[in-house]
């Protein structure tokens, strides 16, 4: 069987898409012995990777590059508008996996896989832009009438979408959990910016600094938890600046905490397993996650955890993190009060992260893969033939209105 599977978002500065693929890909090439793999860097109308060289691409026969394009304007075409010759021009696939928000159509004989993350984008319009929102409602609602199979990240994310879309085959969908990239083995290196900061001495929260992640309460909280505890300790936040957060500077300027703040910018795996394995604990108030793969890597390496208990996070935290609702701000700086003043429970939080983590792993989630294209092969269509105005009619009946 040949896998047609896409790269697209596994270049430098990958995010969460890219770490699913990447991930899930290296895994495969360790426990899929008999099936061949097409790789895509350039994939869909929706991103381009200016370096599609930089795209994960496993060593062996078995693993070849497909299409690339000059210009994103030749590969939106491409996949807008599939010429006679697509998936021959896609190398002839059994299978099509798309993993970055994108659904292909036009599809005659190969069956597509799409990975679902989280439909974010139809939760709160401030969580992102207008053009994002658009890009990823249109790839969701195409895969919720033309996918063959549909991979969840979570099984949060998968009950949301057969909320929203009802009509989707129940038995055609399939939760494949992340898992962390970082292990006790993993190369550690103190990022520069970090070089006077001590273990054990700095609160950690990781991710692009947008409104999704509740960076304002978590600086209110911060700041709440030093008048009422007294504590030093600084916040380092890892990650990029993202959109709709141009006030940061403002913010934290009127709580009085600019100078007790470390801001690192995108660092590297060795940096991250760092802060990771070497803060006093990790923060993540998140609103809304597909999956949470922070907190997952950060229990990896023994990190003591403290997570918002919102929508996918309990999922993967389980016991092992101490669980916040993320609109309280009080409850939040509580809970750091709590987790700074305990050392053994501190202690304890560590145990049981490792242990918690250790329940996840790209091994597991590539077999269920593997098991999922086995199975979605031996079926027939899953929307029978055709698509376009079929398809359009089909997804007339397949979405429920908000409310409905």
């Amino acid at each position: 069987m040949k896998i047609g599977f896409d790269v697209s978002q596994t270049g430098a500065g990958k995010a969460g898409c890219g770490s699913f693929a990447a991930g899930l890909l290296s895994a495969l090439a360790d426990v899929d012995a008999t099936n061949d793999y097409v790789l895509y860097p350039a994939f869909g109308d929706f991103f381009r990777e200016p370096h599609p060289a930089a795209c994960l691409h496993p060593a062996g026969r078995r693993f070849r590059p497909g299409p690339t394009f000059r210009r994103f304007w030749d590969q939106k075409r491409f996949f807008r508008q599939p010429p006679a010759d697509f998936e021959t021009r896609l190398g002839n696939p059994d299978i099509i996996h798309a993993n970055n928000f994108f659904c292909p159509t036009g599809l005659t004989r190969a069956r597509l896989v799409y990975t679902l993350y989280d439909l974010s984008f139809l939760v709160e319009p401030a969580w992102t832009t207008e053009g994002n929102r658009t890009g990823c409602f249109d790839g969701v609602f195409r895969a919720a009438t033309n996918a063959d199979c549909l991979l969840s990240i979570s099984a949060f994310s998968l009950n949301h979408f057969l909320r929203i879309f009802p009509n989707y085959p129940k038995d055609r969908t399939v939760v494949a959990p992340l898992a962390s990239r970082f292990g006790p083995q993993s190369p550690q290196a103190r990022p520069t910016a970090l070089e006077g900061l001590a273990p054990d001495g700095f609160w950690l929260c990781v991710g692009t600094i947008e409104p999704r992640k509740n960076h304002e309460r978590l600086f209110a909280a911060y700041a709440a938890w030093r008048r009422a505890t007294g504590g030093t300790m600084p916040l380092v936040l890892a990650g990029g600046k993202g959109w709709l957060m141009d006030d940061v500077a403002r913010i934290v300027a009127d709580l009085g905490i600019a100078e007790h703040l470390v801001f690192t910018g995108y660092v590297s795996d060795a940096e991250l397993a760092w802060l990771y394995a070497s803060c006093h604990a990790f923060l993540y108030p998140s609103l809304f996650e597909g999956f949470g793969l922070p907190v997952l890597e950060a229990m990896s390496l023994g990190a003591a955890v403290i997570s918002s208990d919102a929508t996918s996070l309990p999922e993967v935290a389980g016991d092992a993190a101490v669980l916040v609702d993320p609109l309280d701000v009080a409850g939040l700086a509580a809970a750091m009060a709590r987790v700074s003043s305990d050392a053994s429970l501190r202690d304890s939080l560590r145990q049981q992260a490792r242990a918690r983590a250790g329940l996840f792993s790209w091994e597991k989630t590539a077999r269920i893969v593997a098991e999922a294209y086995a199975r979605v092969i031996s079926l027939p269509p899953a929307w029978g033939a055709g698509v376009g105005e079929d398809a359009e009619k089909r997804g007339e009946n397949c979405l429920r209105r908000p409310g409905g």
